[in-house]
């Protein structure tokens, strides 16, 4: 697996990154969407280098361009709820890709710190030969991720897999590297330091869902 770290460098991500932290700043939902959108154009830039260009001529007023476009067919694939303002983030740059959302989330069935991933609603582009970007906020353990990569690769074969996280934690680097296909690439905006006893990250910023939208049941 090729992995991308996006924050080793400083530009205005890094400053993104802060204010989604900030337990003061992200009691602004409303800002806390708009910067994990700002954050997930910055990241669609990042990516779209490592896409496949075509050559194309361009009219203008005066005369012609020569110049390129992508050549790729992309699939924006968020993971709901707390996917969906990265989603529009990458929607803001890839305009003419086509979508999916699909639903995972950690079960307690014994009402402990153990946890299932479940899988429940999916909405899914046709990505045979398509380059599918996965997204999500948080990669915590890696296991909401891989469960939902499996379940994508039941319909379809994509030319190319990219997952974009925000903020991922060591151990789930390491269980994605274990359990996806080599050929993936994973793009993080930034890698913290270890999960906690309850398999949350740290420092991390919180549930990014609840931040986002609201507490739920």
């Amino acid at each position: 697996m090729e992995i991308h770290y996006l924050s080793e460098k400083n530009s205005v991500l890094n400053h993104f990154l802060s204010q989604i932290r900030n337990v003061d700043i992200q009691k602004d939902s409303m800002r806390f969407r708009r910067n994990i959108e700002r954050i997930g154009e910055i990241m669609a830039y990042e990516m779209s280098q490592s896409f496949q260009y075509k050559d194309v001529e361009t009219t203008t007023p005066l005369g012609i361009k020569k110049t390129t476009e992508i050549a790729d067919q992309l699939v924006v694939c968020s993971i709901l709820r707390a996917g969906l303002a990265l989603h529009q983030g990458f929607l803001n740059y890839f305009d003419n890709a086509e979508n999916g959302f699909i639903s995972a989330y950690r079960h307690h069935p014994n009402n402990d710190d153990f946890f299932e991933i479940h899988l429940d609603y999916q909405a899914v582009a046709d990505f045979n030969g398509k380059n599918i970007l996965l997204v999500d906020p948080m990669l915590a353990t890696g296991q909401s991720i891989a469960a939902v990569f499996n379940k994508l690769t039941e319909r379809g074969t994509p030319k190319e897999i990219h997952i974009a996280v925000i903020i991922a934690a060591p151990e789930g680097v390491a269980y994605l590297k274990q359990n996806l296909p080599d050929v993936c690439h994973l793009w993080i905006a930034s890698l913290d330091e270890k999960l906690n006893d309850k398999s949350y990250i740290v420092p991390g910023l919180g549930d990014a869902g609840d931040l986002s939208y609201g507490t739920k049941l």
